[in-house]
């Protein structure tokens, strides 16, 4: 099921992750913004529109993947046009009762909508928000990463972790390949995740490490999104449908 638990404990750390890995449905893989990349390229002279554009400083990272499941919460990124800003939210645990603010970027902070997400989906999309499934996993060297997931992929993701959420605790998950769809003219892809070999004790032992180490951080967080939330006296989260 996860192996995090959700009693409080005080926190103060910043998020342990070490990359936030995005699945890119045209090129059939997952990749990560590198930051010492980044800002080697514009020490280089190439402009912040130029990476972006060309996602220049995003490093792929080749299938196939295997990690094991630690927790997973629900998020909104997107691009606010207007602003040319990113948009981003506090990370969730539960969906339908749990409060959510969207913000921008630029100016820094501004609130674009806030409440329980079915009941300002509407807003979120009309000003370029869009859900993502937010899963914290371990990787085979014991690295902490997170994995960012929306659209058809959360589908994907979903019908797998119901099937198999007895059992994931236990042991390694895969994505040997991407799944190729078509929906209307739009064709994507979507990784498939497959359960694999039973950990090992050693191998559990570091999962619950690495899962430790993501509660001490996660513990400080939602404690501090609580008091925010209280103080604005708001709510919130769900999931888009779209494909891509």
């Amino acid at each position: 099921m996860a192996r995090i638990s959700h009693q409080s404990e005080k926190s103060d750390s910043s998020n342990p992750a070490t990359k936030f890995l995005e699945w890119r449905s045209n090129d059939k893989e997952f990749d990560y913004f590198d930051k010492a990349l980044n800002e080697s390229l514009l020490s280089e002279g190439k402009t912040k529109e130029d990476i972006k554009a060309g996602r220049l400083a995003n490093v792929p990272v080749p299938l196939p993947l295997k990690f094991v499941f630690i927790q997973q919460y629900h998020t909104v990124k997107g691009w606010h046009s207007q602003h040319k800003s990113k948009i981003y939210s506090n990370e969730v645990f539960y969906i339908g009762n749990d409060p959510i603010t969207v913000r921008a970027h630029k100016p820094k902070g501004t609130i674009l909508a806030t409440g329980i997400y079915k009941d300002i989906k509407p807003q979120v999309s009309a000003v370029g928000g869009k859900y993502h499934k937010s899963i914290y996993v371990m990787l085979e060297d014991g690295e902490l990463v997170n994995i960012s997931l929306k659209g058809a992929a959360v589908r994907e993701w979903g019908d797998f972790f119901n099937l198999k959420k007895f059992q994931i605790d236990d042991s390694w998950v895969t994505v040997p390949e991407a799944v190729e769809s078509k929906e209307g003219s739009i064709n994507y892809s979507t990784p498939k995740f497959v359960l694999g070999e039973k950990l090992t004790n050693k191998q559990s032992e570091s999962a619950d490490s690495a899962a430790a180490v993501l509660k001490q951080h996660l513990d400080g967080y939602f404690k501090k999104e609580v008091k925010a939330e209280y103080a604005a006296d708001v709510e919130a989260v769900e999931t888009d449908s779209l494909p891509f």
